[in-house]
């Protein structure tokens, strides 16, 4: 059925007749084999218990509902019948009622068996979910030496429990509910009720709850919409697969967003510090982390501008350079039949083109990619004297430089290529042009009245302890700082 179709129904309250209520289900599945209807008589009352094959446990549901509910003594109706299994059967722990087709197909199709009976408007579903997923296991994309080893899932319920176990306060509320007319994916909210602002947990709610989307499949279809700009550079959502980051981000009066179906979280509002900022630095002794993070910084700024300051000193400011360096980079440059702007370029899309390659491609033949891509690059291009080696090294570097900071790969990749265009074309005043431009999109990038730029632009001194250096516990404990001093 089209997602136009869905409101018809999904309103529609629960016919009472049992023939009439099978009936509206099969039309609504249209027949679909995976819907199960069991016909069953229980209490004398003539019942069907509904499920979807592949989404309950078989064992489960067998010992736990159909037996129970077939040891039911004669009962004089129905009314009867579903206030003895709501006061006197447990059966389940979620007991939901639902009260429409909507309700009935979204349980239905979330693991829940559901009980219609002959006079009844309204059905119960028990929680007997046994669909397969994969176990909890180590995070792919942020690893760690000192830290746990447990990352977020496909399924929502196992990562609430993760964020539940590491946070046993009571203030920690985890608020379910669905969007998506096709899909009705289930969103939990995740937040500390007596840290995060209210007016920041409302717009949100609003944002999710203006979305006419009619499916969600992965945390990309979400975070357009809890963003205030499309002209951003860098994002204003951050996402992580790791429950004690998000522990640690609501800690800060953050909101965090699971998504059923992704392994990763959405964290609302991010600072674009956090980017340089890993589990481990808390791990490490405070010197240490210290360094580490100030190697971070100046990975990104290689990543970003190094083959760009290559071009625009070595075409329009070699006075910069010492003899001996110029000499080296002239005679390599001497042989090369492209522009550096040119050489450049190619090699750093060249890299995006292995990179994507050996990414897509299955595990077997993946690594096939990086050996050819190594001949060809590596030895061929240059013992062929296409490309130079002194900007083969450069764009080396800067690849390797981006490695250290995942979050921020697309913007960094966008930017390199831009300040590269603009070296060649206006040597380093184009550089600096664009540099201004990129810290001008940076300040004014803000998440729900929170600047990304936050505590650096507004300074907030306090704000700074974790941020040009780690300071340690100690002294990290007094006066908690909280997202909620960053609001402008």
């Amino acid at each position: 059925m089209s997602g136009k179709k869905l409101p018809d129904y999904y309103e529609k309250p629960i016919a009472s007749g049992l023939e009439q209520k099978i009936a509206d289900i099969r039309h609504i599945s249209q027949n679909s084999s995976d819907v199960l209807v069991n016909r069953i008589v229980v209490g004398e009352i003539p019942c069907a218990l509904l499920c979807c094959e592949g989404m309950v446990g078989m064992s489960f549901i067998s010992q736990l509902i159909i037996e129970p509910l077939t040891e039911i003594p004669p009962m004089q109706s129905s009314d009867a019948l579903f206030e003895h299994v709501r006061n006197r059967l447990m059966l389940s722990v979620d007991r939901p009622v639902v009260y429409n087709y909507g309700e009935l197909f979204r349980t239905l199709n979330s693991g829940f068996a559901v009980l219609i009976a002959e006079g009844q408007t309204k059905a119960f579903a028990f929680g007997a979910q046994g669909y397969d997923r994969r176990s909890v296991g180590e995070p792919s994309g942020e690893a760690n030496v000192l830290g746990a080893r447990d990352g977020f899932v496909e399924v929502i319920r196992p990562n609430m429990s993760l964020l539940r176990r590491r946070m046993k306060s009571p203030f920690l509320k985890l608020e379910l509910f669905n969007i998506g007319t096709v899909s009705q994916t289930d969103i939990c909210l995740c937040y500390l009720h007596d840290r995060v602002p209210e007016k920041l947990l409302r717009q949100i709610k609003e944002r999710l709850n203006s979305t006419e989307l009619e499916t969600i499949l992965s945390t990309g279809y979400l975070q357009p919409f809890l963003e205030n700009r499309s002209g951003n550079l860098f994002d204003t959502v951050s996402l992580t697969e790791r429950p004690d980051v998000l522990c640690a981000k609501m800690l800060e009066g953050r909101v965090g967003i699971l998504i059923d179906g992704s392994p990763f979280a959405m964290v609302v509002p991010k600072l674009f510090v956090e980017s340089f900022q890993s589990l481990d630095d808390y791990n490490y002794k405070p010197y240490y982390a210290t360094l580490i993070r100030w190697l971070k910084y100046a990975a990104f700024l290689i990543a970003v501008m190094l083959p760009a300051l290559y071009i625009a000193v070595s075409m329009y400011h070699p006075e910069l350079l010492n003899s001996t360096l110029l000499m080296i980079l002239s005679e390599a440059e001497a042989n090369a039949p492209l522009s550096l702007t040119a050489e450049a370029a190619g090699v750093l899309l060249i890299y995006e083109i292995v990179r994507e390659a050996g990414l897509r491609l299955p595990k077997a033949v993946g690594g096939a990619v990086s050996i050819v891509a190594g001949l060809i690059i590596g030895d061929a291009a240059v013992s062929s004297g296409l490309i130079s080696t002194p900007m083969l090294t450069m764009a080396a570097i800067s690849v390797i430089a981006g490695y250290v900071l995942p979050d921020l790969n697309q913007a960094v990749t966008i930017l390199r290529l831009a300040f590269i265009l603009c070296g060649g074309l206006w040597g380093l005043y184009g550089t600096a042009l664009l540099g201004m431009a990129v810290m001008f999109n940076l300040c004014a990038c803000e998440a729900f009245g929170y600047p990304l730029t936050a505590p650096l632009s507004p300074l907030h001194r306090r704000g700074l302890r974790d941020v040009v250096t780690r300071l340690n516990f100690r002294r990290l404990q007094k006066g908690h700082f909280t997202v909620e001093e960053y609001h402008e």
